[in-house]
């Protein structure tokens, strides 16, 4: 049995399944044409209505079916699921399970372990460490056993995982009917100007980036998506928020905090890598490259879950702690604001 969880995007990313460099010696040619003398079994109507869906780029843009090719060009293919998704190789791989019973566990994702196998992702995953776990864990609508949500590669904190099909059934429902709770804590680019907030905008894939989620004012572009934000400490040049979802939609809160102009910090895909607020002068540059090295990744943790128990009813709500990496990097900023004059409005 396959369950339908559309509502969580479990399926919003695109996975690299072909690529090509064109050759120096090759003469201008449709992608369409092209493509089809490299892909076994590819039929050109099926190019077509990939290129049609924005599957298809030219050097990491995405193309229509009459670009023609020329030397050098790098030719990938994306689709939304990944390829071998069916092929999980248990692995003995260590999980924090802050909570489990007869049909579910909470576990804690650590930053960097990626949720489920993708391109170049087939193995070392939150996946391959349940099915090395846990016996017959039910498959959601993507194959996919035991998940019910996800969060992004770096992003750490809770998952729920559902190890029945009653509960993976009850659990989906939820998350569809928008009745869980789960909070973010994110560090921000930016001394955000008000206490906090709600936005909203539909998101959908960005135009030139397909890597990258962006908000539409469109509503008949993309999914509704709801983050409600508040400020929790002052920086100056960074604000450290909290994030509930009323959605969840792929890159929901890194898209909306980039949309409202305070890109969550370190955060590489939505340019919170840069230095986008602070000084000139050397030292502050020192400081900020010692902050990425404390964390390495996007400062975004899924730090508080809520739902009702698919068998007791009762409402369950768990919480965790800021990694040590995230509490670090305040920890620098916390120190910096205090001993610096910080002028929020660079």
């Amino acid at each position: 049995m396959n369950n339908n969880i559309e509502s969580i995007d479990l399926e919003e990313e695109l996975f690299e399944h072909h690529r090509f460099e064109v050759t120096k010696g090759q003469t201008p040619l449709r992608i369409d044409k092209y493509l089809m003398g490299l892909i076994q079994n590819a039929t050109r109507n099926k190019i077509q209505i990939a290129a049609t869906e924005g599957n298809i780029f030219a050097n990491d843009i995405p193309v229509k079916s009459n670009y023609k090719v020329k030397p050098f060009d790098v030719v990938t293919v994306m689709l939304t699921h990944p390829p071998y998704e069916n092929h999980i190789l248990p692995e003995n791989i260590p999980l924090d399970i802050v909570y489990e019973d007869d049909v579910l566990l909470l576990v804690n994702k650590e930053p960097g372990l990626v949720v489920h196998p993708g391109h170049g992702n087939y193995t070392g995953t939150l996946v391959n460490a349940l099915a090395f776990h846990f016996e017959n864990l039910p498959m959601n609508s993507s194959e996919r056993p035991g998940l019910v949500h996800r969060i992004d590669k770096d992003t750490s904190g809770l998952l729920v995982i559902a190890k029945t099909e009653a509960a993976m059934t009850h659990l989906a429902k939820q998350f569809e009917a928008k009745t869980t709770e789960r909070e973010y804590v994110a560090l921000v680019w930016g001394n955000i100007d008000e206490e906090g907030g709600t936005i909203e905008g539909n998101l959908a894939r960005h135009l030139k980036d397909r890597m990258q989620m962006a908000v539409y004012a469109d509503p008949e572009v993309g999914k509704p998506a709801i983050t409600h934000y508040k400020v929790l400490e002052r920086f100056g040049y960074v604000t450290l928020v909290s994030c509930v979802l009323e959605t969840g939609r792929t890159h929901q809160i890194r898209a909306h905090m980039k949309h409202i102009g305070h890109p969550i910090f370190n955060d590489e895909r939505y340019g919170g890598h840069l230095i986008l607020k602070g000084t000139t002068f050397t030292k502050y540059k020192q400081f900020i490259d010692n902050c990425f090295k404390v964390l390495p990744r996007q400062a975004l943790h899924a730090k508080t879950l809520g739902f009702v128990h698919p068998t007791t009813k009762e409402h369950m709500r768990f919480d965790t702690d800021l990694p040590n990496d995230f509490q670090e990097c305040i920890d620098k900023w916390r120190g910096y604001s205090k001993s610096h004059v910080v002028d929020d409005e660079a």
